[in-house]
């Protein structure tokens, strides 16, 4: 047998992993996707944040008690794995979630060449979506220390510009009148046709929410992470909820909806309504580290999935391979690459689609794993947990219950076309699937120790 393969190095604390979590939310939806948001639900894309924070949040307590008792890459494929005993189902979600890392990447890359067109208007977005995730699979691959370190600056400075955007509603606002309930006329016909209008925008900005759950997939690159990464999960979804309403309540007293949703770099936008010019090239520069940070943040949990995915013998080994010198995944780096920009050159640079498929697919995944939580605490009442969701009926977990119930009622707020995409996505990854598990179960066995 040759030499064991190196492990990945282990050198993230607490701050850094909630710094890692905090910088992947923030930059993943308020920079990019707030104006599209704005042009459903008008002046109360405020409750969306809300109702979106709420459903995180059950979610997020479900990764935590996870996270607690499987501290690995690859995390969602490990719980369904552990939870149902069924490998297929386990290699559908990993494989979901790979989907999802891409196409998120993607659309915050091709959000990122939006705030870049405010100082070059005449070129191709989509070469600067590419380039980007091209330097950032660069500063992936060159090693986690320094991809953390890069993520804790930039995440300093994406909170800064929001700082600004919630200081400058305040500022600005000094007695106007605002009505914060107010829908677009498509919206108001019926009352059912303001919830869904709430519920579709709530199900969009859950895009902003996405990225907590990619914290579990530093669990081995992380000190004693069945203590750090709960922590972390948790704190990060609270200082991203409190800064979401603020900023979404600002950006409406600065605006209104309907300017935000007719701009490309809508919070540059709400800036310049206090601060002039001057306010649209400090809020573009801050969303260009923002948004760059977040597609770092996405190539490196994408990478640690196929990495542990490839560890578990779900997916070719050669996946799992190390670079010795930066101790990274290499090849898994590389291909998580290579279709982020496929995917940005198949989007047409189109945010909304993109964002859409990539949170239509995500909440399969976290219905999974709610009913992970559940089915393990009735299968493996005795299993050690570390950290345990709060409530319970028996040994019903009350909160994962309602985890489970509101993300399968959030597929439910998509519009026909994005419904349709999505199946085709899904069938596509269950025809790769059935393809992986051929191909595995046809390769000759070695016993490895």
């Amino acid at each position: 047998m040759k030499g064991s393969q190196p492990e990945l190095r282990r050198t993230l604390g607490l701050m850094q992993v909630i710094l890692y979590g905090v910088g992947l939310i923030l930059g993943a939806g308020i920079y990019v996707i707030i104006g599209d948001v704005s042009a459903i639900s008008g002046n109360a894309i405020w409750i969306s944040f809300i109702l979106a924070a709420v459903v995180a949040s059950f979610t997020g307590l479900s990764y935590a008690e996870l996270a607690s008792v499987f501290p690995k890459s690859a995390a969602e494929y490990i719980y369904v794995k552990h939870a149902l005993g069924i490998n297929f189902i386990a290699l559908f979600i990993g494989c979901l979630t790979i989907f999802v890392s891409i196409t998120s990447a993607a659309t915050v890359a091709i959000g990122f060449s939006g705030y870049l067109s405010v100082f070059f208007p005449h070129h191709s977005s989509m070469v600067y979506a590419v380039i980007l995730i091209i330097v950032l699979s660069f500063v992936n691959f060159y090693g986690i220390r320094e991809s953390a370190w890069t993520n804790s600056v930039f995440t300093i400075v994406e909170i800064s510009g929001l700082v600004i955007i919630i200081i400058a509603g305040i500022l600005y606002n000094s007695g106007n009148n605002i009505n914060l309930l107010e829908l677009p006329e498509s919206a108001t016909a019926s009352y059912s046709s303001s919830v869904l209008a709430i519920l579709t925008s709530t199900a969009l900005i859950f895009f902003a929410y996405y990225g907590f759950e990619n914290i579990s997939n530093l669990s081995e690159e992380t000190r004693n992470p069945t203590r750090v990464v709960p922590k972390a999960l948790l704190i990060a979804i609270l200082i991203t909820s409190v800064i979401y309403v603020l900023v979404s309540v600002s950006s409406i007293v600065l605006v209104g909806w309907k300017e935000l949703s007719s701009s490309e770099a809508p919070l540059a936008l709400a800036a310049a309504k206090a601060f002039g010019n001057y306010g649209i090239i400090l809020l573009s520069v801050i969303a260009l580290f923002a948004t760059t940070n977040t597609v770092l943040m996405m190539l490196v949990s994408g990478s640690r999935i196929i990495f542990g995915m490839a560890k578990d013998g779900a997916i070719p080994s050669i996946f799992s391979r190390v670079q010795q010198s930066t101790r990274t995944p290499w090849i898994a780096i590389f291909t998580i690459m290579i279709f982020s920009i496929a995917a940005v050159i198949l989007s047409f640079g189109n945010i909304v689609t993109m964002a859409s498929l990539s949170v239509f697919g995500i909440f399969i995944v976290f219905a999974f794993v709610n009913f992970s939580v559940i089915w393990l605490r009735f299968k493996r009442p005795s299993l050690i947990r570390p950290f345990t969701s709060p409530f319970r009926f028996k040994n019903f977990p009350i909160l994962a219950g309602l985890g489970l119930i509101t993300t399968i009622m959030m597929l439910f707020g998509f519009d026909k076309s994005v419904t349709v995409s999505a199946y085709v996505v899904m069938i596509s990854i269950i025809i790769l699937c059935l393809f992986l598990t051929m191909t595995q179960k046809n390769k000759p066995k070695h016993t490895t120790n």
